[in-house]
């Protein structure tokens, strides 16, 4: 059993992102699903491919839904599949180092990924004053 990873994001960015992990990493410690949402898209309409996806993410511990801008429509998307049922945490503000953070600690809690998916996210910001 373990946590289960979804990425729904802007067309072309989640595809990317995992492609990079999987370079970076050499394999995923995590499943991780990716639901692209067009710019001109009927949420509710995605909804069924995005109950899938979730399904499909879900190793038995909770799937934890990761966005790349909040208040957008995959962010949107995002909080509706939060309610079909599946134990979901979400964070949005999806960055490369967010990714990888989470992907590097595989084997903690649902729980404890929300935690480290932000602390990615903040740690992967730095001013270089170079």
């Amino acid at each position: 059993m373990s946590v289960g990873i979804l990425l729904v994001t802007h067309e072309g960015l989640g595809p990317d992102l995992v492609r990079l992990a999987q370079r970076m990493l050499g394999h995923l410690p995590l499943a991780v699903e990716c639901m692209q949402v067009p710019f001109d898209a009927d949420l509710p309409s995605l909804l069924a491919e995005g109950s899938g996806a979730l399904r499909r993410a879900d190793g038995g511990d909770g799937v934890l839904i990761l966005s790349d801008l909040y208040g957008a429509s995959p962010s949107n998307l995002a909080s509706r599949l939060a309610h079909l049922g599946t134990p979901v945490r979400r964070v949005s503000g999806l960055s490369l180092p967010m990714l990888l953070r989470v992907l590097n600690y595989a084997e903690r809690p649902l729980e404890e990924l929300v935690e480290i998916a932000a602390s990615g996210a903040r740690s992967g910001v730095v001013i270089d004053h170079a």
